[in-house]
């Protein structure tokens, strides 16, 4: 289990501040979300913790040391991520044996077979599929493959950008389901973003409601069902998924 910080994280594009200086910290092992709506900054968050974006300032850190002093080996064999789209994100003419032994081959790990199967079997998934592509799996199957690509390095840190999102819902609650046990079994710490506070609820300690690349408050799980926000912004949203939760 690892912690992490971010400190005063920024992203200035000219004049446009994309970032406003974003802190918080996320516990060894703790499920922490972040929420908002779409355009708020959460998935940009992610991007720069993973350095899929490099052109931030401030700094992230992993047990207090910074990833850009980490070696690009030690920080993907640290952080992974899991992206929305299940369709997107796995390579259409790759099988799914090819897209786990690739990051295997990159970091010169040995007992590929074993790896990749004990990767299938933790995400539910059967040995045999190694030899299938991603037009021949659903897409629940799909987010698994994803999910079993970001384990096969052993990872200590998962980030999860709506990772249920782009799933039928009766998909959704087994993806979720499977994090859950996962993080039980192995101690992840999981940043995950989401719209759906449905999901917050179910899957993290402490969220963080984002508004305009802004951290407008930080609140523990427990907070959502009486609303104990204080934000006017936080306590707009939380009341507006509890209405829509009584209106089902």
């Amino acid at each position: 289990m690892k912690s992490m910080s971010l400190e005063n994280v920024r992203i200035q594009l000219g004049s446009a501040v994309i970032l406003p200086d974003v802190s918080f910290d996320v516990k060894a092992g703790e499920c922490f979300g972040l929420v908002g709506e779409s355009g708020s900054g959460k998935s940009t968050v992610l991007r720069c913790i993973a350095l899929l974006f490099s052109n931030w300032s401030g700094d992230i850190k992993i047990d207090g040391k910074s990833i850009r002093e980490m070696a690009p080996f030690e920080r993907c064999s640290t952080i992974q991520m899991v992206f929305q789209d299940p369709y997107g994100s796995l390579h259409p003419r790759h099988s799914v044996r090819t897209t786990l032994s690739e990051p295997l081959k990159i970091h010169k790990l040995d007992n590929h077979q074993e790896r990749m199967e004990q990767a299938m079997i933790e995400v539910g998934l059967p040995v045999e599929f190694l030899d299938r592509y991603p037009h021949q799996l659903s897409g629940g199957q799909r987010q698994r493959v994803a999910i079993a690509r970001a384990l096969i390095l052993n990872p200590d840190i998962l980030l999860l950008d709506e990772p249920t999102s782009a799933l039928d819902v009766s998909v959704q609650a087994e993806i979720l389901n499977l994090l859950v046990r996962l993080r039980e079994e192995k101690g992840f710490t999981y940043i995950i973003v989401s719209h759906d506070l449905a999901v917050v609820d179910h899957m993290c300690d402490r969220f963080a409601v984002m508004q305009q690349g802004n951290i407008v408050e930080v609140l523990p799980r427990s907070a959502i069902p009486s609303n104990d926000a204080t934000a006017p912004y936080a306590k707009e949203l939380i009341e507006a998924s509890l209405v829509y939760e009584r209106n089902l």
